[in-house]
């Protein structure tokens, strides 16, 4: 059973930085082909933060030159680095990863969020 747990949120100041990070276990052997970092605040839409693939990446406008999305299918890991963080940066992250293993083939999995404070 995969699974995908996403950590490293916190409280932080305005113009402070965080890292998170997303791990996905559950296989032998698992490729992360797509990763993405999305946030939610209470009463609003979720909204995709990051991607990376083997395209390469995106990012939502409101985060581009702050946030650093990256993986590594050798640790099944998976991180977004957000740097200048602003109050309005304040949501939960969730980790988004599709997954392939040999006995399931590609889905898409989630993490359970990790809550990301920026007081101003």
């Amino acid at each position: 059973q995969v699974q995908v747990v996403d950590s490293g949120g916190g409280l932080v100041q305005t113009g402070g930085s965080l890292k998170l990070s997303c791990e996905v276990s559950g296989a032998s052997w698992l490729v992360i082909n797509i990763a993405r970092w999305h946030r939610q605040v209470p009463g609003k839409q979720r909204e995709l933060v990051a991607e990376v693939s083997n395209i390469g990446t995106k990012y939502a406008d409101s985060v581009k030159g702050r946030f650093t999305i990256s993986r590594d299918n050798a640790k099944n890991m998976g991180w977004l680095q957000m740097n200048s963080l602003k109050p309005e940066d304040t949501a939960t992250y969730y980790c988004e990863s599709n997954v392939w293993t040999p006995n399931t083939g590609s889905n898409y999995y989630w993490g359970q969020g990790t809550q990301v404070t920026v007081s101003s």
